[in-house]
This record gives C-alpha cells, sequence and structure tokens, in this order.
C-alpha cells in the first residue's frame, strides 16, 4: 500500500506539471467531507487531475468510477486502477441485470470513501455538456447524507485529444462549485437539469 501510496504522489506531480493545473475552491473548501465529485468529461486523464486536486488526506479516500472494459485491458492499466487509484470499475459491456453500478457505487460510499463521477457516461469531445444519465440521481437518492460537488475541467481535452499518446502542454484550471443534494420530492429530470446547470455555470465564457 505505501507503494501504491507513493506511485499515486508520483503521478498527481506529473500530472500537475503536466498540465500547470489550478484548483479553484469556488463553492465549497477541500474539507473531509464524504463527497461525490461530479465533472465534465473529455479525457481519460479527467478523474487524476481531480484526484491530484485534493489534498493527500483526501485523496486517500477518493475512489473514480469508471469503465471496467477500458482500465481492465492490459496489466499496468488494471494495476494502475484497482491498485493505484482504487478504482470502483463498471462493466459498461455487461447486460443491465448482470451489473449493478449504483450498489457498487453505494458500497463504497458505505466504506467511508467518497467518489469521481462523470455523469455524461462517456467523453464528450464536442462544446458544453452531453445529458446527464440517472445514475447521479439514484446514487444521490441512495445516498441522501453525501454531498455532491460539481467541478468544471477546463483545457485538458486539448493537453490529451482523444487518439494522443503524448500529452500536450496547456494550462488546465478546475473549478469545484457549491455542493448539491435531491430535494424532497424532486423529479428525476428536475434534479438532472439543475446538477447539469450548475455544473456549466463554472464553464468559463469561452467554453
Amino acid at each position: 500500500m505505501a507503494f501504491e501510496r507513493l506511485v499515486g504522489s508520483a503521478l498527481c506531480g506529473l500530472a500537475k506539471f503536466i498540465t500547470g493545473a489550478r484548483a479553484v475552491w469556488h463553492g465549497c473548501a477541500p474539507e473531509a467531507r464524504q463527497r461525490v465529485y461530479f465533472a465534465n468529461h473529455r479525457s481519460h486523464a479527467d478523474f487524476v487531475l481531480i484526484w491530484a486536486s485534493l489534498p493527500p488526506r483526501l485523496r486517500r479516500r477518493t475512489r473514480p468510477v469508471a469503465g471496467a472494459d477500458y482500465w481492465l485491458t492490459g496489466r499496468l492499466r488494471s494495476y494502475m486502477a484497482q491498485q493505484v487509484f482504487r478504482g470502483v470499475l463498471i462493466d459498461r459491456t455487461a447486460a443491465r441485470d448482470d451489473v449493478d453500478p449504483i450498489g457498487m457505487m453505494s458500497a463504497a460510499l458505505a466504506g467511508g470513501d467518497s467518489l469521481i463521477l462523470f455523469p455524461e457516461g462517456t467523453r464528450n469531445l464536442g462544446d458544453g455538456l452531453l445529458p446527464f444519465k440517472s445514475g447521479l440521481y439514484h446514487l444521490a437518492c441512495a445516498n441522501p447524507g453525501v454531498e455532491l460537488v460539481p467541478v468544471w475541467i477546463e483545457n485538458l481535452g486539448r493537453v490529451m485529444p482523444k487518439g494522443s499518446f503524448i500529452p500536450v502542454p496547456v494550462l488546465c484550471s478546475l473549478t469545484f462549485g457549491h455542493p448539491i443534494t435531491v430535494r424532497p420530492d424532486e423529479a428525476k429530470n428536475d434534479f438532472l437539469q439543475r446538477a447539469r446547470s450548475d455544473l456549466l455555470a463554472l464553464a468559463p465564457a469561452e467554453d
């Protein structure tokens, strides 16, 4: 475990060096609260940058939610996902009855961990945000005591464009917004639209 933490710290340092990432805690502070950080999704490196923006004490209890079909291909990638990042890996190719993503994420929260989640469900190669999948709503309903924190990632898609193996140095920023929860009797679509709007509100005008 100590070796994996060393590897994780080294990766965080590398990510910050390449991107010049700057974390702006606009609506909350990096406190020891159980949270689901939900963000826009441009690159497979998105969660690494969010992870790197957290203080070490919070990073150790924060796990990314990611696709098993990507992260379990290859020994190195699998090692990083399972041992270093301790990811909650969802098999997106399995039949709906064979996998329970909400149950898997709720189990991680029940164990005291926080999560990093991308409610668009896939990488968005365009501007703005894709419609949110319903998982964020169901996870919030199943775990009403957990704060949901929007995080806008600016420029990371330009650092690691799709198909690229060598990062391009571009300054990035991460803006952490105000925590939200599901309101009493709030409908699913209303909540998802509100969460999406709160995330979009953190984007710079040019995005």
